[in-house]
């Protein structure tokens, strides 16, 4: 009993501070392997407030989960180890906090939907007993109550004769059913920031929709902040208020969804978006960008992009990455050229095309971070 007095008493203590509840600031994070260090986040930025949806996107490996993971506290370490930088939670830093504390905070405030339903659950519980466990664990019921508990979750996110099937077993649901009964495990504390990581990957388009219907419905209900990772970028164009898209682990621009896709400020931004297929351009070949995004053992010198980009210069391969700045109101791009992008001025010429970006990234040699800078890791700070 004393126990889940004392949980509640946790949880009415988070209170945002001007409507912010998270805020990262330049985190990095590096994996010690045996074939070099991996800088998977370079001074990663963001904040969330409340009822807002945050988008996070970017190609496999450019660090979206592994940020997800760092938040949550659940990075494998080692060979994970958070070097740098900040985790605020409604004003207070999560990477002083002991474990005890940030147990206290992951699942009642803040709680996360996993890319991989399947592996996620455990296979040998039914998913009543999972879903049930964190009322157990976290405010002390007892089986019947926590039980009841797990039908009306499943009932929430519309899982048919949700009190015949509480007793089945993961495999008995299909993709969409067990993704669901991810998001009910998700939200059975009412957390006040949910992180979904790629929450319709491998899902039909009908299945995807609902399931990002019920998202925003539970955002709504709840006024939740959302950060909604994916590499898809119809997915979130409905849903997301502002999205951060990362590149090798870093941000490359942020801003206001509706105004970053009129209007690009960053070339892999724009990349991405004029490789989505349009009903105007039918019969004509998408647009790609060349090459693959680069090991994060081996991070090219300049800016991380300069190897695919279209329009890179002298000073994109040479000079230091530009930091993430405000180039107009409200929008933030890491690129030397983003306002000659934006105004799509003449001056910015394509040095390179799709095939020249190709046989670079094949077959280049240039200088990495780790042969300019040295390899010797950072210090773990955490």
């Amino acid at each position: 009993m004393s126990s889940q007095i004392e949980t509640l008493e946790t949880e009415s203590s988070w209170k945002p501070r001007d409507g912010v509840l998270l805020e990262v600031d330049d985190l990095h994070v590096e994996f010690r392997t045996r074939e070099g260090v991996a800088r998977a986040i370079n001074g990663v930025s963001f904040d969330l407030r409340e009822g807002e949806t945050l988008a996070i996107l970017g190609e496999s490996g450019s660090g979206k989960s592994v940020t997800a993971q760092a938040i949550m506290g659940i990075l494998d370490t080692p060979p994970g180890f958070i070097t740098g930088g900040e985790l605020r939670y409604c004003g207070s830093d999560l990477l002083t906090m002991t474990e005890d504390q940030r147990r206290r905070i992951r699942g009642p405030e803040i709680s996360m939907v996993f890319q991989d339903a399947l592996s996620a659950l455990n296979p040998v519980f039914p998913i009543g007993w999972q879903i049930a466990e964190m009322f157990r664990k976290h405010r002390g019921m007892n089986k019947t109550d926590s039980l009841e508990r797990a039908v009306q979750l499943m009932e929430r996110v519309s899982i048919p004769a949700a009190r015949q099937r509480v007793k089945a077993y993961p495999h008995q649901f299909s993709g969409g059913m067990r993704q669901r009964i991810m998001i009910a495990m998700a939200i059975a504390l009412d957390p006040a920031v949910l992180i979904a990581d790629e929450p319709t990957t491998a899902l039909d388009v009908t299945v995807q929709a609902q399931i990002m219907q019920l998202l925003q419905e539970l955002q709504d209900e709840r006024k939740m902040g959302l950060i909604l990772i994916t590499h898809d970028l119809g997915v979130v164009a409905d849903v997301a208020d502002r999205i951060a898209v990362m590149y090798a682990g870093r941000i490359v621009e942020r801003g206001d969804i509706f105004e970053i896709y009129r209007q690009p400020a960053h070339p892999y931004t724009k990349g991405l978006l004029d490789s989505i297929p349009r009903l105007d351009q039918k019969g004509q070949t998408l647009a790609a960008i060349g090459g693959l995004p680069p090991s994060l053992t081996k991070i090219p010198v300049g800016c991380p992009f300069n190897p695919r980009c279209r329009y890179a210069e002298d000073v994109c391969r040479h000079d230091p990455p530009p930091a993430l700045r405000e180039v107009i109101y409200g929008r933030f791009a890491a690129c030397h050229f983003s306002e000659a992008l934006l105004e799509g001025s003449e001056e910015l010429k394509v040095t390179q095309t799709v095939e020249d970006v190709q046989r670079a990234t094949e077959f280049g040699d240039e200088p990495t971070v780790a042969e300019h800078e040295g390899d010797e890791p950072k210090e773990n700070l955490r």
